[in-house]
């Protein structure tokens, strides 16, 4: 008689109840919380000891005030959390202890013998339990080191590593924001952050499925379905030819469904085997695109151990091929990405984790964040190294919505040990999430490391003293510790060509295939842009020819209602006590008064001040704003003004320039940062800019050089400025375009001095250039004039061209006629211009923190209007969204 073996699914039964938690070194807390951090503190699984500290009423709020620098003890405490949970044996082959998150060095004990101990946050582990559990009642115990004094003693164990901001981030698997960043409060604290329970299950387990794309040329889709598992016996990863094993063969099934197909295809992992693969053929299968080229169906994928057995992992695919094209060309080297074939202009943001306490980073936040890309018309996110490997729903909502993901691997701005420890670790943490990972159609660029050949480079080589252990002396009699680039240029690339070879690689960002030598070349590979902020003009970006970049921005404060709740000195001001806990960047108030210099307030960036002693006046340009609403609205307007003008040109540049991503879409805190969107979920100008700036069509009006000027003076060996404007078209979509562009030379009050036409023709994924003719390009006063593009139909948008910034410009301080009144879900607001109106928000935030509106930095000409819906189930006076403080633009900034 013929048996067959049942491959039951595992049954997870998370342990997320009864759990309390205490300090093992109370003495390092304030005395007045030490009896009761001593007598037990309710905790909540998955969570953190700063979010249950704050639940009993211990802390107060981290974000509020001045709460930070009063709350360091936190990541100084050694925490042990305990629960209780009743166990019956159910007859399972197996019964695992699993956690999917521990935040960072514990040790995991069962009734009080040790089962494990944990080393890495990125990591899931799971322990046999079986000979720990016991019929009835168990306790369950966690106990984590500080993260804080953890990394201390490792530095002074292994050595220093360079790194930036002030904590040892690199000494320990733990994310690096949760130390404190440039952006980022610190707050490196401890806890179960993701599930941890009791795994029971038969004979075998899923232990990863890695379902690997490819598109032939004919247009088949080509699937193939790596199944790992781990069986009830132990003794994984025997190789395949140990035919001889007792391990049985294991029958698995998969299924592909939807987009009218329903195949069901058996593989079977061989005896003495814990792997085995199945590929899928589909013919004439539907392409997965990036947002704005294309649809993204997904395919619906399952695999189940035995023959008929239930679904054990379930997961989408998308169809696609991804390449990048590095090959030096006639201006560098490029870094284009191509999906299905087609050049793919790459344009986004930088993602960093959504909260400081990752527990609370929900559904409903990635939800958000998404949502923040998607209608900001971006199609790639940059996951950043310094942060966490997001949840699985977030790539799903990315597959889902055409948002292409560039996967940091999480080494960030450091050195990083090449110990035997760090790199078992390092290579654990990858195989995960490589495994977890590689099956999101979204996913497109892995990335090694952020800014570490960067920082290499600057520290002219990572040279110490040599100990015992480190290889022998080079011929200048220094020796160098390993730093890390073990993982960018070894690890990674042989484990990706393991596990998932169809994606793109890149050691590090920036990355301009130089290495060490100039890792941030504008016109080769990617790069980072940060001495626009740091130390020059905005329009310092039209002195680069960036091919790819990845890291780039500009700083403002968070919406009104966002700073105010967290800032509360006596005087809001700029550089008050509170206002700078809640600016982490090194001078950062005082660049972004620096930077409004000859845009906004008078005098050039370069200009210095001196006091009355002649020591160096910090608060410069402070005086312009005696009221601090008009310094938030102007800073907010710099941003924009800046991250524009930088996009603009880049992509004016296509198809030399492959994308733009800006640093940073979002916050983790209530802080003034480089973030489109802050912590409370308000849009600030910049989003709204970077709406119609990323819009697929764009045109745009830049200054260009004639190749007649770059004869006849290029032989001198300098550089040639721009001697004429040019319209530039650009269509990255599938879709041809024709039509016709107006451009009109005007006044500030409407009057049209000259004007031309152009009619275009522009094939899918085409730009062209349309040099202006002298009469429409040169302003005979441009403190009053504007050049205006206006397109035959929407396709595009309308482009304005200012001739001067808003400082010089002869705006009317009070432009337009405004009025609101309840409407659906809300009110309406329309604005009507009397004169030219620059930059048009509402801070609707400032009537109803909980509000949010459907646009913002509009430009009106005079005599037109825009409505535009304000969302909010506040009962308020209408008329409160028009109050001058409320409903701003850039002129009002000249009163």
């Amino acid at each position: 008689m013929t048996t067959h073996t049942t491959y039951t699914p595992h049954t997870f039964t998370p342990l997320n109840s009864g759990w309390t938690f205490t300090a093992l070194n109370p003495e390092l807390a304030p005395e007045a919380l030490r009896d009761r951090l001593t007598a037990g503190i309710p905790a909540t699984v998955p969570g953190e000891a700063t979010i249950d500290l704050l639940d009993a009423g211990l802390i107060e709020d981290p974000f509020d005030g001045d709460n930070e620098n009063r709350q360091q003890w936190i990541g100084d405490i050694d925490w042990r959390f305990t629960c209780e949970f009743d166990w019956h044996n159910d007859g399972n082959d197996r019964h695992d202890l699993v956690a999917y998150g521990l935040d960072t060095v514990a040790y995991v004990s069962l009734n009080g013998l040790i089962v494990g101990n944990t080393r890495n946050f990125h990591r899931t582990y799971r322990w046999d339990a079986r000979p720990y559990l016991r019929d009835g009642k168990n306790t369950l115990s966690v106990v984590f080191m500080s993260p804080v004094r953890f990394s201390d003693t490792e530095e002074q164990r292994r050595g220093y590593y360079p790194h930036t901001e002030h904590h040892a981030f690199n000494q320990i698997r733990k994310p690096s924001y949760s130390f404190g960043w440039d952006w980022g409060i610190d707050v490196a604290n401890a806890g179960i952050w993701r599930p941890i329970g009791l795994d029971s299950w038969n004979e075998a387990r899923i232990e990863s499925v890695r379902p690997l794309v490819d598109v032939r040329a004919d247009g088949t889709g080509v699937l193939t379905v790596n199944v790992d598992i781990e069986r009830a016996g132990g003794g994984r990863l025997m190789s395949p030819g140990d035919v001889h094993s007792s391990k049985p063969a294991v029958p698995f099934m998969v299924h592909v469904g939807g987009h009218d197909v329903n195949l069901e295809l058996a593989g079977v992992i061989a005896q003495g085997c814990n792997s085995g693969s199945i590929t899928v053929e589909i013919p004439d299968v539907e392409l997965w695109w990036p947002r704005g080229y294309g649809d993204q169906p997904l395919y619906d994928v399952q695999v189940s151990l035995g023959e008929h057995g239930e679904a054990q992992w379930a997961g989408e695919v998308g169809f696609r091929t991804v390449r990048v094209d590095t090959a030096a060309d006639e201006t560098g080297r490029p870094f284009q990405i191509y999906v299905n074939d087609v050049s793919v202009h790459a344009r986004g943001y930088n993602w960093i984790p959504d909260s400081a306490f990752i527990s609370q980073v929900d559904d409903a936040r990635y939800s958000r964040g998404v949502n923040d890309l998607v209608e900001s018309n971006s199609n790639m996110v940059r996951v950043w190294g310094g942060g966490i490997y997001e949840a699985d729903e977030f790539y799903a909502m990315c597959d889902r919505a055409g948002i292409m993901v560039w996967q940091d691997f999480m080494l960030a701005c450091a050195a990083y040990p090449e110990d035997a420890d760090t790199r078992a670790e390092v290579e654990a943490e990858a195989r995960e999430q490589i495994a977890r990972l590689s099956s999101h159609a979204s996913l497109t660029v892995w990335n090694g490391s952020n800014e570490n050949y960067v920082a290499y480079s600057e520290w002219w080589g990572y040279k110490q003293a040599l100990r015992d252990d480190d290889k022998a002396p080079n011929a200048y009699g220094y020796g160098e510790k390993g730093w890390g680039d073990y993982y960018y240029a070894d690890l990674f690339p042989s484990l990706l060509a393991e596990l998932d070879p169809v994606h793109v690689y890149l050691p590090s960002s920036p990355m301009s295939f130089t290495k060490f030598t100039d890792a941030n070349k504008d016109i080769d590979g990617t790069m980072h842009i940060w001495d626009v902020w740091n130390r020059v003009d905005y329009r310092k970006y039209l002195d680069y020819t960036p091919r790819f970049a990845d890291e780039f921005g500009y700083q403002a404060p968070p919406a009104f209602s966002t700073l105010t709740r967290v800032v509360h000195d006596d005087k809001l001001e700029p550089f008050g006590k509170q206002m700078l806990v809640h600016q982490k960047a090194s001078g950062g108030n005082y660049k972004l008064a620096r930077g409004m210099r000859s845009h906004l307030t008078p005098g050039t960036i370069d200009e210095v001040s001196y006091n009355a002693d002649g020591t160096r006046n910090w608060l410069i340009d402070t005086d312009n704003w005696a009221d601090i609403e008009d310094w938030h609205w102007a800073c907010q307007l710099q941003q924009a003004q800046a991250i524009r003008f930088g996009v603009e040109h880049m992509r004016s540049l296509e198809p030399v320039n492959a994308g733009s991503l800006i640093w940073q879409l979002n916050d983790d805190w209530p802080v003034v940062s480089w973030a489109a969107v802050d912590y409370d979920g308000h849009r600030k100008p910049l989003w709204y800019a970077s709406r119609d700036f990323f819009a697929p069509r764009l045109a745009t009006i830049q200054p260009r050089v004639s190749d007649k000027a770059r004869e006849d003076l290029s032989w001198e060996g300098n550089p040639v400025a721009p001697d004429h404007l040019e319209l530039i078209v650009l269509n990255d979509t599938l879709a041809p375009w024709a039509g016709t562009w107006t451009v009109r030379r005007m006044t500030l009050a409407g009057e049209t001095l000259a004007s031309t036409s152009f009619d275009v023709t522009l094939d899918a994924v085409g730009h062209i250039g349309l040099p202006l003719p002298a009469d429409v390009s040169m302003f005979g006063d441009a403190t009053n004039e504007l050049i205006v593009a206006t397109p035959s139909d929407d396709a595009f948008a309308r482009v304005i061209y200012n001739g001067t910034d808003v400082i010089d410009q002869k705006l009317e301080p009070t432009p337009f006629k405004a009025s609101a009144e309840p409407a659906d879900d809300g009110y309406a607001l329309t604005v009507t211009a009397t004169g030219y109106v620059r930059d048009l928000f509402c801070m609707v935030d400032k009537v109803d923190s909980a509000a949010s509106i459907d646009g913002g930095l509009a430009t009106l000409l005079p005599g037109e209007s825009v409505t535009w819906h304000i969302a909010s189930n506040a009962t308020v006076d209408p008329q409160a969204f028009v109050a001058a403080n409320v409903l701003r633009c850039a002129n009002d900034l000249k009163r």
